[in-house]
């Protein structure tokens, strides 16, 4: 039996432009934490001749081949996996298609399982740069490489993604006293809805690709805020942090006609007039979390609780993609 887990993100600067539409030519810059929220895969080999996989289907099969799940067929493939006996489960703490980087944190969890499976050891970098290829590359999703590299490295982390493909990963050199007010004063709220985030990602690819002057413009702008936002952590001035996610937040609306509706804008303003210096929608956009900076973390909470969103309580994690148990 193997048990890993894989923890899920927010996005702290610059998201967005982690696609390779857009650091193909431009180099892509964000600043991205892990939280202590996890997707979990559990694997073993089984008497019975056949792979049987549970997610939110259940798959019994004879063969690696006959996988439907895209991304357990191609992890299996990749890490050379052929064994007829086994049984794959996995769970969450927190729904897909809810901007926290669930598919990654999916993909580097699994990948993880099997390469312990087979006695492989694995880097963190490496970990990441394979749940990329099986994601980007072999089934040609329209997303970046953002939330598998943070998955698998962990911590609050700078990235950069260079024009070759290179991803470079520093820690973000945050004092004690600001990352506990960090922790303490972000505030993640469910807005209810779930949604994919490839349609939405899809028009920023398509646009980035053809050169839309006005998405790169916005790229361009929200890049400048991810090393504005590093400034701010680093330097410990977490209101003008919280300043730089609203103003993100603004211009991250004009991406694209999905972004956001009526009822999250409703709530956004609501909640900057109750006690958030700053806040955003977590991940593509047009559901998911909203994660706010409060000012008055109290008035706040209050106030997005009678407006009838679920708060769900986070700490950071700092341990990346790991094997929690192994017998």
């Amino acid at each position: 039996m193997i048990i890993t887990r894989s923890p899920l993100r927010i996005s702290l600067g610059g998201g967005g432009t982690d696609l390779p539409s857009y650091y193909q030519d431009y180099t892509g810059f964000l600043v991205a934490a892990a939280i202590d929220k996890y997707v979990y895969i559990t694997l073993h080999q089984t008497f019975a001749q056949e792979i049987i996989v549970k997610y939110s289907k259940l798959e019994r099969v004879a063969a690696v081949d006959q996988i439907e799940h895209p991304i357990i067929r191609e992890s299996l493939k990749l890490v050379g996996v052929t064994d007829p006996h086994l049984e794959l489960t996995s769970m969450a703490d927190i729904p897909a298609g809810t901007g926290l980087g669930s598919s990654g944190s999916f993909t580097t969890a699994l990948l993880k399982a099997l390469h312990a499976h087979q006695k492989n050891i694995i880097s963190p970098t490496e970990l990441a740069e394979q749940a990329c290829d099986i994601e980007i590359n072999k089934l040609g999703e329209p997303i970046g490489k953002q939330d598998q590299y943070i998955a698998a490295i962990g911590g609050i982390t700078a990235f950069t993604f260079h024009p070759n493909g290179r991803v470079e990963a520093r820690p973000v050199r945050i004092s004690q006293e600001t990352l506990y007010n960090l922790e303490d004063n972000l505030l993640l709220f469910f807005t209810g809805y779930s949604r994919s985030a490839s349609a939405i990602l899809k028009d920023q690819n398509d646009r980035s690709k053809k050169n839309d002057a006005e998405m790169l413009e916005n790229m361009h702008f929200t890049k400048e805020l991810g090393y504005k936002s590093l400034t701010a952590l680093e330097g410990g001035d977490l209101e003008g942090f919280a300043r730089l996610m609203d103003l993100h937040w603004q211009r991250k609306k004009s991406r694209s006609k999905g972004m956001s509706n009526d009822r999250i804008n409703e709530w956004y303003d609501f909640a900057m007039a109750n006690g958030a210096l700053g806040g955003k929608l977590i991940g593509a956009g047009g559901g998911g979390f909203l994660m706010f900076y409060a000012g008055d973390k109290k008035r706040l909470r209050h106030a997005m609780i009678a407006k009838g969103l679920q708060e769900v309580r986070f700490r950071f994690d700092f341990l990346g993609t790991q094997v929690i148990a192994q017998s």
